[in-house]
């Protein structure tokens, strides 16, 4: 492969006094890779769209769905170096060469490489030896809450020491809720129902991050007399119809649908996943059953959001079960 020159415009810029950095008026954004983060990082995003910035979104392809609702373009990060390169250069923004017209949020040594070989000039947090191709960076604070995190970035970026807000908030689309609602009527899903999200993306600190009870605690919840629904991503399918057939199964649902989904039940119970992280900023009723994960890292945060964790343990069965039906009573 020949090398990529960097481009010959390249200038580190100059921040503006007393009120952030100098801003081109468009900015591309890298997003994070797992749904949790880019739900967790929405408040930031908001913030910035909300000083009069553009934005353009670059990510995984199912940040079109998840933020739908949202005026923003996404664009899916490609799979080859190259292709990257290209998609980076295509969404640079007309502006001057002394202002910062890329952030970061991924934390990965290529993400601020692969944009300041496109020619951008990118902010984000300095870690990972990556600080050369940051035109400006903020320190990383490790063990706050990813939301904090994410909007401590903005803050440094704009100047703005404003503190975050408690949660995020995600609005959904029209088309998103039509979809739910289709597929609640065509199956046959009665008011009341009760969303179990047993799969969980990835480890925490190479541990497993899924309650081991789901399958015990499917017959219970049955008991009450209301519908169990699984909702399984793609690759889930099976698993989902193997351990959970009493369950009402929906597939191939896209993220803001399947957040409606989770949203319009009576309660989910999830584990550290992104779903959890989605039902809570929609405004759900969520109970978070959370082994090895650091809550006050990485915990759902929602006004109808209750976590329950023990570790080295994790939560039993019966704590799981009450938890559920004192949320289940109430209003």
């Amino acid at each position: 492969m020949r090398p990529v020159p960097l481009a010959p415009d390249f200038v580190i810029p100059a921040p503006a006094p007393a009120a952030g950095h100098l801003l081109a008026p468009a900015l591309v954004v890298r997003v994070r890779n797992f749904v949790g983060d880019v739900v967790l990082a929405l408040p930031a995003l908001e913030r910035l769209a909300a000083r009069g910035l553009e934005l353009r979104l670059v990510g995984k392809g199912w940040l079109r769905s998840l933020f739908e609702a949202y005026p923003w373009p996404t664009h899916v990060y490609p799979g080859t170096f190259r292709d990257r390169l290209a998609l980076l250069r295509s969404l640079r923004p007309e502006h001057s060469s002394r202002a910062i017209d890329a952030l970061t949020f991924a934390t990965s040594f290529s993400s601020a490489f692969e944009m300041r070989l496109a020619g951008l000039s990118p902010f984000g947090f300095r870690t990972e030896g990556r600080r050369l191709f940051l035109a400006a960076s903020a320190p990383i604070v490790y063990g706050e809450h990813a939301l904090a995190s994410y909007w401590r970035l903005t803050s440094a970026l704009l100047g703005d020491q404003t503190p975050p807000p408690a949660a995020a908030r995600l609005r959904l689309s029209t088309r998103a809720e039509e979809v739910a609602h289709a597929r609640r009527t065509e199956l046959g899903i009665g008011a009341g129902y009760i969303v179990l999200v047993p799969f969980a993306g990835g480890t925490f600190e190479k541990l497993d991050k899924r309650w081991p009870h789901f399958e015990r605690l499917l017959s219970p919840l049955l008991a009450t007399g209301r519908d169990v629904v699984i909702a399984p991503g793609p690759g889930e399918e099976d698993e989902a119809r193997a351990r959970y057939g009493q369950a009402r199964l929906v597939t191939g649902l896209d993220l803001g649908a399947y957040t409606a989904l989770m949203r319009d039940a009576a309660l989910t119970i999830a584990n550290d996943t992104g779903p959890g992280h989605m039902v809570a900023a929609a405004g759900g009723r969520l109970l978070s059953v959370l082994g090895p994960t650091k809550a006050e890292q990485w915990g759902a945060r929602g006004p109808r959001v209750r976590i329950v964790q023990s570790w080295p343990e994790w939560p039993s069965l019966e704590r799981v079960l009450e938890e559920a039906t004192a949320l289940l009573s109430e209003p």
